[in-house]
């Protein structure tokens, strides 16, 4: 099968969407499809094209000029390929493609409908502008959770019929765990993990108020350690920690290699992630695949994701936090109890099992187009 996919979440250094993406890249590659890659500029990191895949690099930097090569060149690349299907693995289609192309978008949440205040405004225009004719041209629809599906229903309801869940797949993070990552990082006891983006929707600042409403006793025991990239519209971290007390018991790592994750997994007692809305989550089950529990919020997609291997909390409540919080600090029994569903949960998740249910879905929209 030839399959056209627009690539560019393969620019920037890989997160969320950019890893989906790259693991559906390898295993569709695995099993002997012609993929043809489009980016509108080189990427950041040294593509390593899977066999019979063809990569395609336009000179369109910046924001701007990816939307306009997202609209001219790349469809045009399209047609000269002479794709079997054509996929948007991110909530995008080009309006322009060529008609007789088979074409399936993939959707990831809907922030920008549920948790607007938490983008950036022009992410924010940027899919309410592109998302909704994509939907419409799209043969079928990919939900990466049945949550985000169901919210989609609600939303454009003539989407229901051609709409598909598929949940993502876990990924290995890392070579290995490195013992020495809590050294580097000045840890030196038990802690609980937060692992993101630096940004509103993952509700940081609240969960540094729940943290600060421990015991002292309690956060003298169980550091808050935070991994993570700076994002933007939280102002000034290490102020707000300052402000709260707590610089003595909070590590901020910033950005870290994967390597280094894995070994921030392999040593934390749990996951805490309470975020505002996610489409799927993938710190979970990478948590999870570690053999630690999760401290996750009771909206979106995170019960659905984190089975039986979390304590679920109101992201909005700083006290339903903070219990958490102390529960899965001083609480062995249930700490036990959700660990050893831990590894279980995250085996739910396979890539192999998802490139093949998108090809599943490939197959029907090419028949649905032929028709």
């Amino acid at each position: 099968m030839k399959i056209g996919i627009d690539a560019r979440n393969l620019v920037p250094e890989l997160t969320g969407i950019g890893r989906y993406l790259f693991e559906m890249c390898r295993h569709l590659a695995s099993k002997n499809n012609a993929l043809f890659l489009y980016l509108p500029e080189k990427p950041a990191s040294a593509l390593s094209p899977w066999p019979g895949t063809t990569v395609r690099i336009g000179s369109y930097p910046g924001g701007v000029r990816r939307m306009v090569w997202g609209q001219t060149a790349l469809p045009r690349l399209a047609r000269l390929d002479k794709l079997d299907v054509f996929w948007g693995p991110a909530h995008r289609l080009p309006r322009f493609l060529d008609r007789h192309i088979p074409r399936v978008v993939t959707i990831h949440d809907l922030v920008w409908v549920h948790a607007a205040e938490t983008m950036r405004w022009q992410t924010w225009a940027a899919e309410r502008l592109l998302m909704k004719p994509a939907l419409g041209s799209a043969d079928r629809i990919v939900a990466v959770s049945t949550a985000t599906a169901d919210a989609l229903k609600v939303l454009f309801p003539a989407c229901a019929d051609k709409t598909r869940v598929i949940h993502s797949g876990l990924s290995a993070i890392g070579q290995g765990a490195s013992k020495d990552v809590p050294e580097k990082h000045h840890i030196d006891r038990a802690y609980a993990l937060f692992v993101g983006t630096l940004e509103p929707r993952k509700n940081l600042p609240n969960l540094l108020e729940a943290y600060a409403r421990l015991p002292e006793r309690t956060r003298k025991d169980l550091l808050l350690v935070i991994a993570g990239g700076q994002g933007w519209h939280l102002g000034d971290l290490r102020q707000h920690i300052a402000q709260l007390g707590i610089e003595p018991f909070v590590r901020l790592t910033g950005y870290v290699s994967d390597d280094e994750l894995a070994g921030l997994y392999a040593n934390a007692r749990f996951l805490a992630m309470p975020s505002f809305y996610e489409g799927f989550g993938f710190p979970i089950i990478e948590a999870n695949a570690a053999g630690i529990p999760v401290l996750t919020s009771n909206s979106s997609s995170m019960p659905e994701v984190a089975g039986d291997a979390a304590l679920l909390i109101d992201p909005s409540d700083v006290q339903s936090m903070a219990a958490g919080l102390a529960r899965l600090a001083e609480d062995d029994v249930l700490y036990k109890g959700l660990a050893a569903k831990a590894r279980a949960n995250a085996a739910r998740f396979s890539w192999e099992k998802s490139a093949n249910e998108l090809m599943a879905v490939f197959h029907e929209a090419i028949e649905d187009r032929a028709r």
